[in-house]
């Protein structure tokens, strides 16, 4: 009975344990989304001035956007994505796309011209995959007239700063394979690799998969150790 008493007594130790860094991860990021502005601290990150480009960066809860900016961001987002995402075994589905981007968890970074105008955003949510808090970045879009400029760059190193300064372990985002340029531009470019959970390497669909999900650690996922966090669920938050 000693041994059996042992083995329970262990047992429910680790489950203690999971749930005490479980709900670790939770907290940092319930943390992060209580945030007012997760760029304040970086005021050198609100202005972007080169290559011909003079914009202002801002960083929002999706609740305090003006709804002309949520429409122009799905807009452009369907202008630039639909028929990549028909190419795939997702297709293209107007109304989860609106709800997705309306979310109560979304972010946005908006860069704005002289005029006010918004020419590009990102969609970022801070999240917990796999046992890990993240951020995850769900778009990247650019209009025509400021592609190639190195705006896009920009946006993800500050995805990349806000993840640091929120103790987040990284930054994770979906790409199409058949999205060849952005593919290019997230391993090559900005260094992403392919993450652990993505289709290819866990094994769950292979090569028939069109997507992959990349992610690059923060530098303070490499201070702490980096892979902490092996045994929580994938996907969903901490709700």
């Amino acid at each position: 009975m000693g041994r059996k008493s042992n083995r329970a007594k262990e047992k429910k130790q680790r489950r203690q344990e999971e749930r005490a860094a479980m709900d670790a991860v939770c907290a940092k990021v319930d943390a992060a989304n209580k945030l007012d502005d997760p760029l304040a601290a970086f005021p050198v990150f609100k202005k972007y001035d080169r290559n011909g480009l003079n914009l202002q960066i801002e960083c929002k809860r999706v609740s305090t956007l003006n709804p002309i900016s949520v429409e122009w961001a799905y807009e452009l987002t369907r202008t630039n994505m639909q028929t990549l995402y028909e190419q795939s075994e997702w297709g293209w589905k107007e109304r989860e796309k609106r709800e997705e981007m309306r979310d109560e968890r979304a972010w946005y970074l908006l860069a704005r011209d002289s005029d006010s105008a918004p020419v590009a955003f990102s969609h970022f949510r801070f999240d917990v995959e796999c046992g890990e808090e993240v951020l995850y970045c769900y778009e990247v879009q650019l209009e025509s007239r400021v592609r190639r400029k190195g705006l896009g760059k920009f946006l993800i190193q500050i995805l990349q700063l806000i993840a640091n300064s929120t103790q987040m372990k990284k930054v994770m985002l979906t790409v199409f394979k058949h999205n060849h340029g952005a593919y290019q531009f997230f391993r090559e470019a900005l260094q992403f690799e392919i993450d652990d959970t993505s289709p290819s390497m866990s094994g769950c669909c292979g090569d028939d998969c069109t997507y992959e999900i990349l992610s690059r650690r923060t530098k303070h996922a490499e201070a702490s150790g980096g892979h902490t966090h092996g045994g929580g669920h994938c996907g969903g938050c901490c709700h």
